[in-house]
């Protein structure tokens, strides 16, 4: 029974979600370490970069392995396509981005909000991640379809063996070796091929049923699967839209500091996202296997089992964020400013809060779209990632200052709740 498989799936998805934000938490704690609070400054404003890159790469590899275990499930010849045109359209969309590397990483990091000073130390980071996207792109793809086909403990393997190789390489290219941020930016740059090349192992093996062949790129087959796909979109541009609004709506407030304090939650928040992520991608292939079959019952009882864990898991990290608020404030204020602590140790309290919502949001969404119920699960994403976060991070700040800018997500994040729950009833009905 695919239930009783549930937590084979969601065990190793979340370990490398979260392998993956730690080695954001890594390079915060790193550039903190050595280019003090306009460091994380820099970082902050780099992060929506990340977060598009990340979220057109997502949409595609995790829409387009959904598309193929349908398809797969049902014995579609088209099954088989799917991969190749994934990859394909992760390098013809990179090329808009290393145009932009290569020709205006400074535009690129003042249209983010950065001052001189902070644009001279972040625009050789902003450069080499933009170069590097299409490895960024197809990561998504290559570790999504190994998931989907049969062997997720590789795709953990890849994630956290790539995950170390950037921290690792973090501390060496920046310290050692003196690279400064520019040596964090090759760590992170390198760390997709390294997952890449640990996924070709499953792919050059006879167990694989994925393969690359050349091919015309198919717009209809890239529609479809981003269709299926743009609850993953919304899952990484979320954090990208948040953290840009803030930036901007902290900049009028209090200028760098507070984008500095906010730099601090928002990347321990990262990790709060990817363990849910983690469940959300875990249940997407029994969910879509069990949808596929017409067994109705066992799709309720992924939800729900899922759900559950995501309710025990929020439970647990808001209240270790809660007991260690200063302690994780402290480990990236190397600088040990008082304004900065003043404005992060009660900020990542209040946002945590918003995790209890959150992660059933993120489940419903996630399970929506592995059912191919794709509007609906949109709705939701969208509700959670953009409109609802922007409304709140734009309004509360006018009568609440700072604090409501912290309160945005947990407000977002409940109404969304309501929403996700109305969607899920009405397509069990």
């Amino acid at each position: 029974m695919k239930q009783k498989r549930l937590y084979q799936y969601i065990a190793p998805n979340i370990l490398a979600m979260v392998g993956i934000s730690c080695y954001i938490l890594a390079d915060t704690f790193f550039i903190a370490t050595a280019q003090g609070t306009n460091g994380i400054t820099a970082l902050n404003l780099a992060l929506p970069i990340y977060g598009i890159i990340f979220a057109i790469g997502s949409m595609i590899g995790t829409g387009s392995a959904i598309r193929y275990a349908l398809a797969k499930a049902t014995g579609q010849q088209e099954a088989k396509k799917y991969f190749s045109n994934a990859l394909i359209w992760d390098v013809i969309v990179s090329v808009i981005f290393i145009a932009a590397g290569l020709f205006f990483p400074g535009q690129v990091m003042r249209v983010m909000g950065a001052d001189t000073v902070i644009e001279s130390i972040g625009m050789p980071y902003t450069r080499i991640v933009l170069c590097f996207t299409p490895f960024f792109m197809m990561n998504y793809a290559f570790t999504a379809f190994v998931r989907n086909d049969n062997a997720p403990h590789i795709a953990m393997a890849a994630t956290l063996l790539s995950s170390l190789f950037n921290i690792v390489f973090d501390y060496v290219f920046m310290f050692p070796l003196g690279m400064g941020m520019t040596g964090a930016a090759l760590a992170t740059a390198v760390s997709p091929i390294v997952s890449i090349l640990i996924c070709m192992v499953h792919y050059l093996s006879p167990k694989s049923s994925v393969s690359f062949h050349f091919m015309v790129p198919s717009v209809r087959m890239l529609i479809s699967s981003c269709s299926l796909g743009v609850v993953a979109f919304v899952g990484e541009i979320a954090s990208a839209v948040t953290t840009m609004v803030f930036n901007f709506v902290l900049l009028g407030l209090d200028g760098n500091t507070a984008v500095a304090a906010y730099g601090v939650i928002a990347n321990t928040a990262l990790v709060g996202t990817a363990i849910f992520n983690g469940v959300s991608q875990g249940l997407q292939p029994l969910a879509s296997e069990a949808h596929a079959s017409g067994e109705e019952h066992e799709k309720h009882q992924i939800l729900v089992k899922s759900i559950v864990t995501g309710i025990v898991l929020a439970i647990v990290l808001i209240a270790g964020v809660w007991f260690f608020a200063a302690d994780i404030t402290s480990a990236f204020n190397s600088e040990q400013s008082a304004q900065l602590a003043a404005y992060a140790i009660p900020g990542i309290r209040i946002y945590f809060i918003g995790f209890f919502a959150a992660g059933i949001n993120i489940i419903c969404a996630g399970f929506l779209s592995a059912t191919d119920h794709a509007k609906e699960s949109s709705i939701v994403a969208i509700s959670r990632g953009i409109i609802a976060i922007i409304i709140f991070a734009l309004v509360l700040p006018t009568f609440l200052g700072i604090t409501g800018v912290w309160m945005a997500f947990p407000a977002a994040e409940a109404v969304t709740l309501l929403l996700a729950i109305f969607m899920t009833k009405r397509i069990s009905k």
